[in-house]
């Protein structure tokens, strides 16, 4: 089994769109080198920043593939979530994402028939795993989105019984007094990449290597500077890096992050479409308005490679 560890930068991908709202996967490429200039070391593609929850089953497979196109010669790995509602589309999604080289799968709960205890969501991730059985499973911790809340030090005590390919957790929780708990569990044996930008500091300070990230995909130079910074002690410079994407998750909030972080990509060169329904877009006007504020921010200075 491929033992790749998700540390560096992991960009959560958007999947791009036409106008129309079909896919447009000719932006992939484009997409790929953007990232590999702003030195992102892996792609997570069909997550949340991925829309994947508006996408067919079907669309999930073709955006995988495309990907998995792309990524050779790149040096970026390629991660897929194939989490779902449904355990059979999950499974059939961990089926293609190993038949296609994904370094790793990630899956989290389903959420409208949430697991009613610990056993049940294992259970649930063992059926998921099993159809990719040469492949590393993380399991997709955010319950702000899934509603699906145990203890993750639990999961990683009991999981590996049922799930042998479980390699970590992809922790999209603030939470980093259970993160500490998770690092030291199994004798310091899972990989834990980091899932919340705003509190990647934080995450590094606690024992953090890796993180998954929707503003690596626009603002990867501001990390890459902040790891720097932690890594020789200067801990001032990792502090005004950290600001920085702090000031832009804020300012994406207020415009619609879906729909902000879109715009952004189209800004930079990058022209990853619409969003889908229900998430919104900007408008010609909110477009004007968000790169007046980027501006005032510094923010195009920021992200030279």
């Amino acid at each position: 089994m491929n033992s790749r560890r998700l540390h560096g930068l992991v960009a959560a991908t958007h999947t791009p769109f036409r106008a129309d709202g079909s896919m447009d996967l000719a932006v992939v490429e484009r997409q790929a080198e953007h990232l590999k200039v702003g030195g992102v070391g892996f792609v997570f593609v069909g997550g949340t920043t991925g829309e994947s929850a508006s996408l067919t089953v079907e669309e999930r497979r073709l955006l995988t593939q495309r990907w998995s196109e792309v990524v050779p010669g790149t040096g970026l790995g390629l991660v897929v979530h194939v989490g779902a509602n449904c355990i059979a589309d999950s499974r059939a999604l961990a089926a293609h994402a190993e038949s296609v080289g994904a370094v790793a799968i990630s899956a989290l709960a389903p959420s409208y028939f949430k697991p009613r205890s610990l056993d049940v969501l294992i259970a649930c991730c063992a059926e998921v795993a099993s159809a990719a059985p040469a492949t590393p499973f993380y399991y997709y911790d955010i319950p702000v989105l899934t509603g699906v809340s145990f203890p993750m030090v639990d999961f990683l005590e009991k999981a590996p019984e049922k799930i042998p390919t479980l390699a970590g957790l992809k922790f999209t929780n603030p939470d980093l007094m259970a993160y500490q708990f998770c690092l030291r569990s199994g004798g310091g044996r899972w990989d834990l990449p980091f899932g919340v930008d705003e509190h990647f500091l934080g995450a590094l300070a606690m024992g953090a290597r890796g993180a998954v990230g929707s503003g690596f995909n626009f603002a990867a130079p501001i990390y890459r500077r902040l790891l720097a910074a932690f890594g020789r002690g200067d801990l001032e410079s990792a502090r005004v890096e950290q600001f920085r994407g702090a000031q832009l998750v804020q300012l994406l909030v207020r415009y619609g992050y879906m729909g902000g972080a879109k715009a952004v990509m189209e800004m930079l060169g990058v022209p990853v479409g619409p969003a889908r329904l229900p998430n919104t877009s900007l408008d010609a006007a909110q477009k004007a308005q968000l790169r007046a504020e980027l501006e005032t921010l510094g923010f195009f200075d920021w992200v030279r490679a």
